[in-house]
C-alpha cells in the first residue's frame, strides 16, 4: 500500500485556528437597542450635539391652560413628560410647536389611539391655542436629521419612544442644557412633519413675546371648537361637546 507523501497539505483547519467567516461587504452592526426592543443609551460625554439656531421673530405655537398666561414656563408640576423635568430645583420647560397641527397633536391627541377614538369635552375645555414669537435669536441642540447621528442615536431611541423611557429620555435635555443650549429641537412624534421645541426656563427668560392678534380658543362654539373638529374628524377622532344648558 502506498503511503502520502508527508509534504501535501491537510485539507482539514488546524486545531488551534478558529473559522471565522468574513462579514459580506456592506453589512453593519445594528446601533445598541435597534431591532432588539429599543432602548434609551446615556447621552454620550462630551455632549456634542449640533447647533440649531432658532432666529428673531420665529413663530412658534402651543396648547396650554386659559388660566395661565401663554409663554409661562412649567417649573415642575404634573408628570414627567420627554424632556422634564431634572436639576435641582427643576429647570422650568415651555413645549411648543412649529405649526398649529403639531401643537394640538402633541397635547390633545397625544393619547388618542392610532385608529382613531373620542377627544371628551373635559381634555379641551379650558384650553387654548397660543401664538409665540421669538425676541432674539436662540441656540438650540438639534434632536433631528443628522443631529442624531453625530449623537449616535436613532429618534426612535430618545424624541420617539413611549413615555416609559421618559425616565431615560429626560437625561438628554439635561445634557443639552449642561452643555449650554437654550433647549432642544426635534421632529413631533405625533406630526413627524413639523419641528416640536423643549426650551429651558433658565435660558429663555423673556424670550418669547405673544401674538395678541391670534387666538384659538377650544371652548368659542362658533370658532375655535368647529376648527378643532375640522382638524380631528379625518384623523378618526370625534370631538365630542358637552350637552346644551
Amino acid at each position: 500500500m502506498a503511503l502520502a507523501p508527508h509534504n501535501i497539505p491537510s485539507e482539514r483547519c488546524p486545531p488551534n485556528r478558529l473559522h471565522r467567516r468574513r462579514p459580506r461587504h456592506g453589512l453593519r452592526r445594528r446601533p445598541p437597542g435597534v431591532g432588539r426592543g429599543v432602548v434609551t443609551p446615556r447621552p454620550p460625554f462630551p455632549f456634542r450635539a449640533h447647533d440649531e439656531p432658532l432666529p428673531l421673530g420665529s413663530d412658534l405655537y402651543r396648547v396650554h391652560s386659559g388660566g395661565r398666561p401663554p409663554a409661562s414656563f412649567n417649573p415642575g408640576f404634573g408628570a414627567a413628560t420627554r424632556f422634564a423635568f431634572f436639576g435641582s430645583p427643576h429647570v422650568p420647560i415651555l413645549y411648543a410647536a412649529a405649526s398649529e397641527q403639531a401643537a394640538v397633536a402633541e397635547t390633545l391627541l397625544h393619547d388618542a389611539p392610532l385608529t382613531g377614538g373620542q377627544l371628551l369635552p373635559r381634555e379641551y375645555e379650558g384650553r387654548i391655542t397660543s401664538r409665540l414669537r421669538t425676541t432674539g435669536d436662540l441656540r438650540l441642540a438639534a434632536f433631528l436629521g443628522l443631529g442624531l447621528r453625530a449623537l449616535g442615536v436613532r429618534a426612535e431611541q430618545v424624541t420617539a419612544t413611549p413615555a416609559s423611557s421618559y425616565g431615560e429620555t429626560v437625561k438628554w435635555a439635561e445634557a443639552a442644557h449642561a452643555a449650554g443650549f437654550d433647549g432642544v429641537v426635534y421632529m413631533s412624534r405625533q406630526c413627524n412633519s413639523d419641528r416640536a421645541y423643549a426650551f429651558f426656563g433658565d435660558r429663555c427668560d423673556g424670550a418669547f413675546e405673544v401674538d395678541s392678534s391670534y387666538s384659538w380658543r377650544f371652548d368659542d362654539v362658533s370658532g375655535g371648537r368647529e376648527k378643532l373638529i375640522t382638524l380631528c374628524g379625518p384623523l378618526g377622532v370625534e370631538v365630542l361637546v358637552p350637552p346644551a344648558g
